[in-house]
């Protein structure tokens, strides 16, 4: 099961930026109206004094690889895929230089696969313009004349997401600083010179010679010199370029995730979601799959309740602390929050507690019990919170936030019992749209840390696409 994570998608993986800067993001457009306990209707509005969202700046993928690697293939996959958010491919071939009379009796000897072949201050001045919320006329390059057409222009407007694809998009730095998220399509060797020849042939009207000269002359060697080097920038290596289909399918579901969690982040700064990784999907994947064993769903589930954890006291108050090192030298550190419980929402909480003993060692840990009356209904029928939690930081634990009723009644317990509401902290693995409205609106002091965002509520008030009873199949009972 394990080799589903490291070899069953073929690409290699490293961390991803997520910039919060780049992603100002508007309201979410119709909040649901499940009906929270104390707050009827709280999620049927946006807060007053935010009518008006804040312009969204585009996510920008940047998708970079050798000549006929696939990558126009891999972007119209993840297009396809995207068919939901407004997505605009822009290709780095359009800014190459036009050619002077001299160089076009040459061209022979030209060689349009080194960087100085484009015209990179345009690019990067289209690219900004996009980023700010503004329309550009992208060039059109004749390929056969080897001129851009000088009065025909493609008139494009700001999307959710700009694919910026090129042989060379990762070699300057200041190309890849506008990138979210870069991806390289690694295909090998001989299928590249055998698409560059169909094509070349095909769609650029040159013979096969002039195309094997120009590939051993200048292609090559601009492979070896420019591309090759800049894979290492790369966050996605796609091994087959487009016949990778799992891998895909992974870079469209992240690219969704964040276009969708970022919403939420920002009407709500006390909701913390993890940072997304092909491993931490990779684990969804596995949990959410119905044909899933019970030992695999709680190894994986398990390894995902730990890194939620931890990311939960990251967020926790620290002191400043000094100690010696073996080596006699100083080291100025942080001491952990000393004043620390958690307490489960029995039962399904309970597959978390472990995860924090593990972290927290001796951590006294209490249990709410409620029960669910209809739909929308809780009756709250037991409680054994530490005496002295009042004056505690508190982790409450529940693996599903749905609706957000349960999670309201035990924050209302909590806070009867003297814990402030920014002691408390909710941790989960899936969080509804509608439950993260629901606990905000009610207790906008509580900060909610999880690791996926997922679409929202069904017609049952079931999370969609969830994980199912999550207890059940924790614990086998299903």
């Amino acid at each position: 099961m394990e080799d589903v994570l490291d070899s069953a998608v073929g690409a290699h993986f490293s961390g991803l930026r997520r910039d919060s800067r780049r992603l100002s993001s508007s309201l979410p457009s119709s909040p649901s109206s499940a009906t929270c306990n104390g707050a009827a209707d709280a999620s049927a509005a946006a807060p007053s004094g935010l009518a008006s969202p804040t312009p969204r700046q585009p996510f920008v993928i940047g998708v970079c690889g050798g000549t006929a690697s696939g990558k126009t293939t891999v972007c119209d996959m993840i297009i396809q895929q995207l068919h939901d958010h407004r997505v605009l491919l822009v290709s780095q071939d359009s800014f190459y230089r036009g050619l002077t009379e001299e160089e076009s009796e040459h061209v022979e000897e030209y060689n349009f696969d080194h960087p100085d072949a484009f015209d990179t201050d345009q690019l990067l001045e289209c690219m900004g313009k996009l980023k700010s919320g503004q329309s550009v006329n992208i060039p059109i390059y004749d390929f056969k004349n080897h001129r851009r057409c000088s009065e025909s222009f493609r008139k494009v407007n700001v999307s959710d997401v700009i694919i910026l694809e090129g042989i060379l998009v990762f070699h300057d730095q200041r190309v890849r600083d506008l990138m979210d998220m870069k991806i390289f399509v690694d295909t090998d060797a001989d299928i590249r010179l055998a698409r560059r020849i169909r094509r070349d042939t095909v769609e650029r009207g040159r013979d096969v010679l002039s195309v094997l000269e120009q590939y051993g002359r200048f292609v090559k060697p601009a492979f070896d010199d420019f591309i090759l080097p800049s894979k290492k920038y790369a966050d996605v290596i796609i091994p087959r370029g487009g016949d990778n289909h799992v891998a895909i399918d992974l870079i469209a579901q992240h690219i969704r995730t964040k276009l969708g969690q970022h919403d939420l982040c920002k009407l709500y700064p006390n909701v913390c979601v993890v940072q997304t990784t092909f491993q931490i999907r990779g684990m969804h994947t596995l949990i959410r799959d119905r044909e899933i064993t019970t030992p695999d769903f709680v190894f994986y589930s398990d390894r995902l309740i730990r890194l939620v954890v931890e990311h939960g006291l990251g967020n926790l108050p620290f002191t400043e602390k000094q100690v010696v090192t073996p080596t006699g030298s100083i080291y100025s550190g942080v001491d952990f929050c000393k004043k620390l419980c958690g307490v489960s929402i029995v039962r399904s909480g309970e597959s978390m507690e472990n995860a924090l003993r593990a972290c927290c060692k001796g951590i006294k840990i209490g249990k709410i019990l409620i029960h669910r009356v209809g739909d929308n209904g809780q009756q709250l029928i037991y409680h054994k919170l530490p005496e002295d939690i009042a004056q505690r930081h508190v982790l409450l634990m529940d693996p599903v936030l749905g609706t957000g009723n349960s999670a309201n009644q035990a924050i209302q317990l909590l806070r009867s019992t003297g814990v402030p509401e920014d002691h408390i902290m909710f941790l989960n693995l899936i969080s509804a749209p509608e439950g993260i409205h629901c606990v905000c609106k009610r207790f906008p002091g509580v900060k909610i840390v999880t690791s996926e965002i997922d679409a929202g509520l069904n017609e049952e008030y079931r999370v969609v696409p969830g994980l199912g009873e999550y207890g059940d199949r924790y614990f086998g009972t299903d």
